[in-house]
């Protein structure tokens, strides 16, 4: 898993023609996922994708880049709970798409609100499927793994996932503070790492 600048995120959003949230307040928040290009089609079971944020504070640029999982892992490809097949994100920004609410009532995350697309991959053949595309509110929440987890296994049915929940716990700071602001809407951006230059 690579590290990204915020200028490389920047760049990489606006070459799709993606909207870029440079606005005058403070915490107008990117929030940019990038998928592991190099990987292809196999199921690694491990975080190696990265979730960014890039906002504004006191007129400056901040960025972080953590390690995460945009794919489901290996026990969510083979034990998958919808009759369709897993679910894995399909690449695109999501206006509005999130909003800050419980994950699984367990604890708050930016929960799924508005509709995405996703694949729909039912053979279990540890390969991921992108010929079946559903779109609607699944629950593709953006939340955390464990303390510090090793394999996403089941932490990902579609979900997009950090791998470290002290990383989680800095991002929804920052998501409380840019709610304060902006009100509780998200929208979420997922990327090919091929994308960057």
């Amino acid at each position: 898993m690579s590290c990204y600048t915020r200028e490389q995120i920047e760049a990489a959003v606006k070459a799709k023609g993606y909207v870029w949230f440079e606005g005058a307040k403070d915490f107008d928040v990117n929030i940019v996922g990038v998928r592991n290009s190099s990987t292809g089609d196999k199921v690694t079971n491990i975080f190696d994708d990265c979730i960014t944020v890039s906002y504004k504070e006191d007129g400056e640029w901040k960025s972080h880049c953590w390690p995460a999982t945009t794919d489901p892992g290996k026990k969510g490809v083979q034990q998958y709970h919808n009759s369709a097949g897993v679910a894995r994100l399909v690449e695109g920004q999501y206006r509005g798409s999130h909003t800050l609410g419980l994950h699984q009532g367990k604890y708050e995350a930016l929960r799924q609100a508005k509709p995405v697309k996703v694949y729909r991959d039912a053979n279990r053949d540890l390969k991921y499927d992108e010929t079946k595309i559903a779109e609607g509110v699944f629950g593709i929440n953006i939340h955390k793994a464990g303390a510090d987890s090793t394999y996403v296994e089941n932490w990902s049915e579609g979900c997009q996932v950090f791998k470290k929940a002290a990383d989680f716990e800095s991002f929804m700071a920052i998501c409380r503070k840019a709610a304060a602001i902006h009100g509780k809407s998200f929208t979420y951006t997922l990327i090919e790492s091929s994308d960057i230059k």
